[in-house]
């Protein structure tokens, strides 16, 4: 009798340690997972665009609202061309007038440091502590001359017309121009190799596309637009690394090019394209084109296009949201800025911005017509 009570004790104590082990056992599993859960959530929630307004400054959009939720004041007039540190904690934005970049820290808002870089600074790129900024001292105030027009203001001496353009390289810890790479009159739009090891740049005013060591500044190959069509604009390279693409402005086409920069191909666009991109997958190309008011969507690998998205007036600069759901197009007389699903292509709301809004990128990094996701 006593020996049945002692077994059933026995058993019954062996079972409720067994229970309290299993308990245990998944409440371990369970905090794992919910701590990584967390930043997750607080990713999502903090994503957010810089948006820079040509009259004004850069307008910060929380991507959880697409609603405004800052405004930074980047302490000079013309803000264009920006772009964010991989770290989220800086924002570098080319400021026109006093031939600058400004140096913003995102958390405050507040302009850390102004740089001179050289007269009319336009695109702006960061690779790890560098900040690479464009610039046109050949331009001239005023819209663009229509294909094969001269400019309203240009002379008989046309001599300003060939001043090569500088690349600034800005160490941006010391926060410091530290050295320059001649690029062709009026530089436009910048890219890195896939390697990191090469800048390629679109010179506007004199229809190349110039490739060099990011390092000496060495010109390593010219590719002429000119037979193409003149006035490249935008450069991109896949996510894969072995196509260039390269906008031509008064061509009404882009340029294919494979990773040697040798031609291969141009494919057709509605008129005046300008910002170009991949998604993220590298399966379809984005074009904004500015006079035609069309996001022109192409297929990557046949190059055959997709679809049209009507838009605005003067829509340059786009980038995806972080999560690649939907589409952020800057449109600068339309005083706004577009948002477009990625996925079904069509627009489904704007976000009001006066100003002009120019340039458009995000926290963290998307693909983009001035930004590559990391």
């Amino acid at each position: 009798m006593l020996n049945s009570q002692l077994v059933r004790r026995t058993r019954m104590s062996l079972l409720l340690l067994a229970l309290v082990a299993t308990v245990a056992a998944c409440n371990k599993q369970e905090e794992p997972a919910a701590e990584a859960a967390a930043p997750a959530a607080e990713s999502a929630a903090g994503a957010v665009a810089y948006v820079s307004t040509q009259d004004a400054g850069v307008n910060v959009i929380d991507l959880a609202t697409m609603q405004v939720t800052k405004q930074f004041d980047v302490n000079a007039q013309g803000p264009r061309g920006l772009a964010v540190t991989d770290d989220g904690k800086q924002l570098v934005v080319a400021t026109r007038e006093n031939g600058s970049v400004s140096v913003i820290d995102t958390a405050t808002g507040e302009v850390v440091k102004q740089i001179e870089v050289g007269k009319n600074p336009e695109f702006v790129r960061i690779s790890g502590n560098y900040a690479f900024v464009s610039s046109e001292p050949s331009a001239k105030a005023g819209p663009p001359p229509k294909p094969g027009t001269k400019p309203a203001e240009e002379d008989d001496d046309d001599d300003d017309e060939k001043i090569p353009a500088k690349i600034a390289v800005v160490d941006l810890t010391k926060g410091e121009k530290i050295r320059e790479i001649t690029g062709g009159p009026e530089t436009e739009g910048l890219e890195f190799s896939a390697d990191g090891k090469q800048l390629v740049i679109t010179n506007e005013a004199d229809n190349t596309v110039t490739v060099h060591n990011i390092e000496t500044g060495e010109l390593v190959k010219t590719v002429s637009t000119h037979e193409y069509g003149d006035r490249p604009r935008g450069i991109k390279v896949s996510p894969d690394g072995n196509t260039y693409l390269a906008t031509l402005e008064f061509g009404n086409k882009f340029m294919v090019m494979d990773k040697e920069f040798n031609v291969v191909r141009t494919v057709d666009t509605a008129e005046t394209p300008y910002g170009v991109a991949y998604d993220s997958k590298g399966e379809r190309i984005f074009v904004a084109t500015n006079k035609a008011k069309l996001l022109q969507v192409f297929d990557a690998k046949t190059f055959e296009k997709l679809k049209e998205v009507p838009t605005a007036n003067r829509c340059w600069h786009f980038s995806f949201t972080p999560d690649n759901k939907n589409i952020l197009l800057a449109c600068g007389k339309s005083d706004a800025v577009l948002v477009i699903d990625a996925d079904k292509l069509e627009v489904t709301s704007q976000v009001e911005l006066k100003n002009m809004p120019w340039g458009v990128v995000t926290f963290p990094k998307a693909m983009g017509s001035l930004e590559r996701a990391k």
